[in-house]
């Protein structure tokens, strides 16, 4: 992958803040390309919630390493034979990412990884006085010689060593390159600085990395957490003031508030850096695979993946990308291999109704656009988003309504009593021909008495002949269409006339497609 992005590729893909390049620092130089570590196989599965099987494991890995991720933490092989079993399955794809495993600063912990054949072992100890004191009640001196001596084992055992300071960002400075000192004079590759609760703030890393980098030689590794929302803030500081490898994990999974997204430092290097880590139009797919597997939901509101990143349904929003896409996005949709979505939804405009009809080959005279702008705000109650078959419903409905003629009979109000063991009753209050009138009747059910009820007020010589209902996309959300036929006692022929009906809501879409087809039949007299 090249380490450096095409400056007409960025202007073609991406339109970024002027301001950005006056803002930002220079980049350290000859410290080589930004390498990304995944995780989302070991600190990814730490998430509440997820548990991976070792296919699921292995499928993942694969689309990592085709996304372009440099390292793979596969996992924790000591946490169990499965675990150490799946990480040997994994190292042996021969993927071109390098597999390493995590291990704790413990003999045993080291020999189950080089059991595995990784190469690489990534290994950690606390040193923060809280993890001294309470979680390891272990000295300052006592910590820095198991780190070393760990790092020694390991090298002994022929694996290269990642090494981590835990709890690192409220680790005292002094001593934290005491540790990065020794262990990577003991044989340590990389040393990687853990904001392990995600507390410090990018100015606050910026300082950190700095400091470290004029004391260590080795690459120097960030691993951020998102408790207070800067992961990805304090990743791109850290590479500012010297890191070259940044972990984290698709989608940002993992402990409590999850890791840094990878994707997000991915997208931010390559627009304002210049820098390129993985395939950007695999970050997509990458992202619904992990989604599917972990069964962890993206939140709509994710950065770049989540459902809404391209979504635009506000009518100034929609018009405006339908002229250039960049008005209201920063980036194109396809650069990261997904796609954008037009919203029908209560806030739509006609531009963006129209643009979709059109697209839908659907065709639409001008004059009742606002008859179906009304239909679709009353359909898209709740804020429902409207599919395109349900835009082609409602299409249909409004254009099967007759404008030129005024309604017979309109329903003024309607209540329904229903329920386990309780007789359905339905009152409703029309005004047919300018008369009030009220009526109430029970059924087998709240639409059977809904019906009952209209048939009654507007004379009692109404039967229905026949309903039809379906659920226009198939889902429990869908809008549903009603299509009833009903028969008038009191007319010569055959009395039938055919009311339709679509709405949200199965009861008053009952009633309105019955409403409708007595108004049909009234225009016949």
């Amino acid at each position: 992958m090249d380490a450096q992005a095409s400056d007409d590729s960025r202007r073609d893909m991406i339109a970024i803040s002027p301001y950005n390049q006056l803002a930002l620092p220079a980049l350290p130089q000859g410290r080589g390309r930004i390498q990304i570590l995944d995780t989302t196989l070991r600190d990814g599965e730490q998430a509440p919630g997820i548990a991976l099987s070792s296919d699921d494991k292995v499928r993942i890995a694969g689309a990592l390493d085709d996304l372009g991720v440099d390292f793979i933490e596969a996992g924790f092989a000591v946490s169990s034979d499965i675990e150490l079993e799946t990480i040997k399955r994994i190292n042996d794809l021969g993927l071109h990412a390098t597999v390493l495993s995590l291990a704790r600063s413990v003999n045993r912990d080291i020999d189950a990884v080089a059991e595995t054949g990784v190469d690489t072992v990534h290994t950690f100890i606390g040193t923060s006085d809280l993890h001294r004191r309470f979680k390891l009640k272990m000295t300052k001196d006592e910590i820095v010689k198991r780190a070393v001596e760990t790092v020694e084992y390991a090298r002994s055992r022929g694996l290269k060593v990642q090494f981590s300071c835990e709890d690192a960002t409220r680790t005292e400075l002094d001593y934290l390159i005491e540790v990065y000192s020794a262990v990577a004079e003991a044989g340590a590759c990389a040393i990687n600085v853990p904001d392990t609760v995600g507390v410090i703030v990018p100015q606050g890393m910026n300082y950190l990395v700095g400091e470290l980098a004029k004391h260590i030689s080795v690459p120097i590794s960030v691993h951020c957490h998102n408790d207070l929302g800067l992961a990805t803030a304090n990743s791109l500081a850290a590479i500012e003031s010297g890191a070259t490898i940044v972990q984290g994990t698709i989608g940002g999974i993992g402990e409590r508030t999850g890791n840094v997204a990878l994707e997000e430092v991915a997208i931010n290097l390559f627009a304002n850096y210049g820098i390129q880590t993985v395939d950007l139009a695999k970050i997509g797919p990458t992202a619904r695979l992990v989604e599917r597997i972990t069964g962890f939901p993206l939140a709509y509101n994710k950065p770049l993946v989540g459902r809404n990143a391209f979504s635009h349904e506000s009518g100034i929003h929609v018009h405006g990308v339908m002229s250039n896409a960049f008005t209201y996005e920063p980036l194109k949709p396809e650069l990261i291999g997904t796609d954008r979505h037009i919203v029908i939804g209560k806030h739509s405009g006609e531009h963006s109704v129209a643009g979709r009809l059109k697209e839908l080959g659907i065709q639409m005279p001008e004059d009742r656009m606002p008859d179906l702008m009304a239909a679709i705000k009353a359909a898209a109650i709740g804020d429902k988003e409207i599919d395109d078959n349900e835009l082609a419903a409602i299409v249909d409905h409004v254009l099967s309504r007759d404008t030129e003629r005024k309604d017979a009979v309109t329903l003024d109000g309607v209540a329904v009593l229903t329920g386990k063991g309780i007789t359905s009753t339905a009152t409703v209050n029309i005004t047919i021909s300018g008369e009030h009138r009220t009526s109430a009747e029970t059924g087998v059910g709240p639409v059977d008495a809904a019906i009952r009820a209209i048939a009654e007020a507007v004379g009692g010589q109404y039967t229905l002949e026949e309903y039809k209902l379906a659920a226009i996309n198939g889902t429990s959300q869908s809008l549903c269409e009603v299509t009833v036929m009903v028969r008038n006692h009191a007319r010569e022929g055959t009395g039938l006339a055919v009311g339709k009906a679509v709405g949200p809501d199965v009861v008053q879409t009952s009633i309105d497609a019955m409403v409708a087809a007595v108004n049909r039949d009234l225009i016949k007299q």
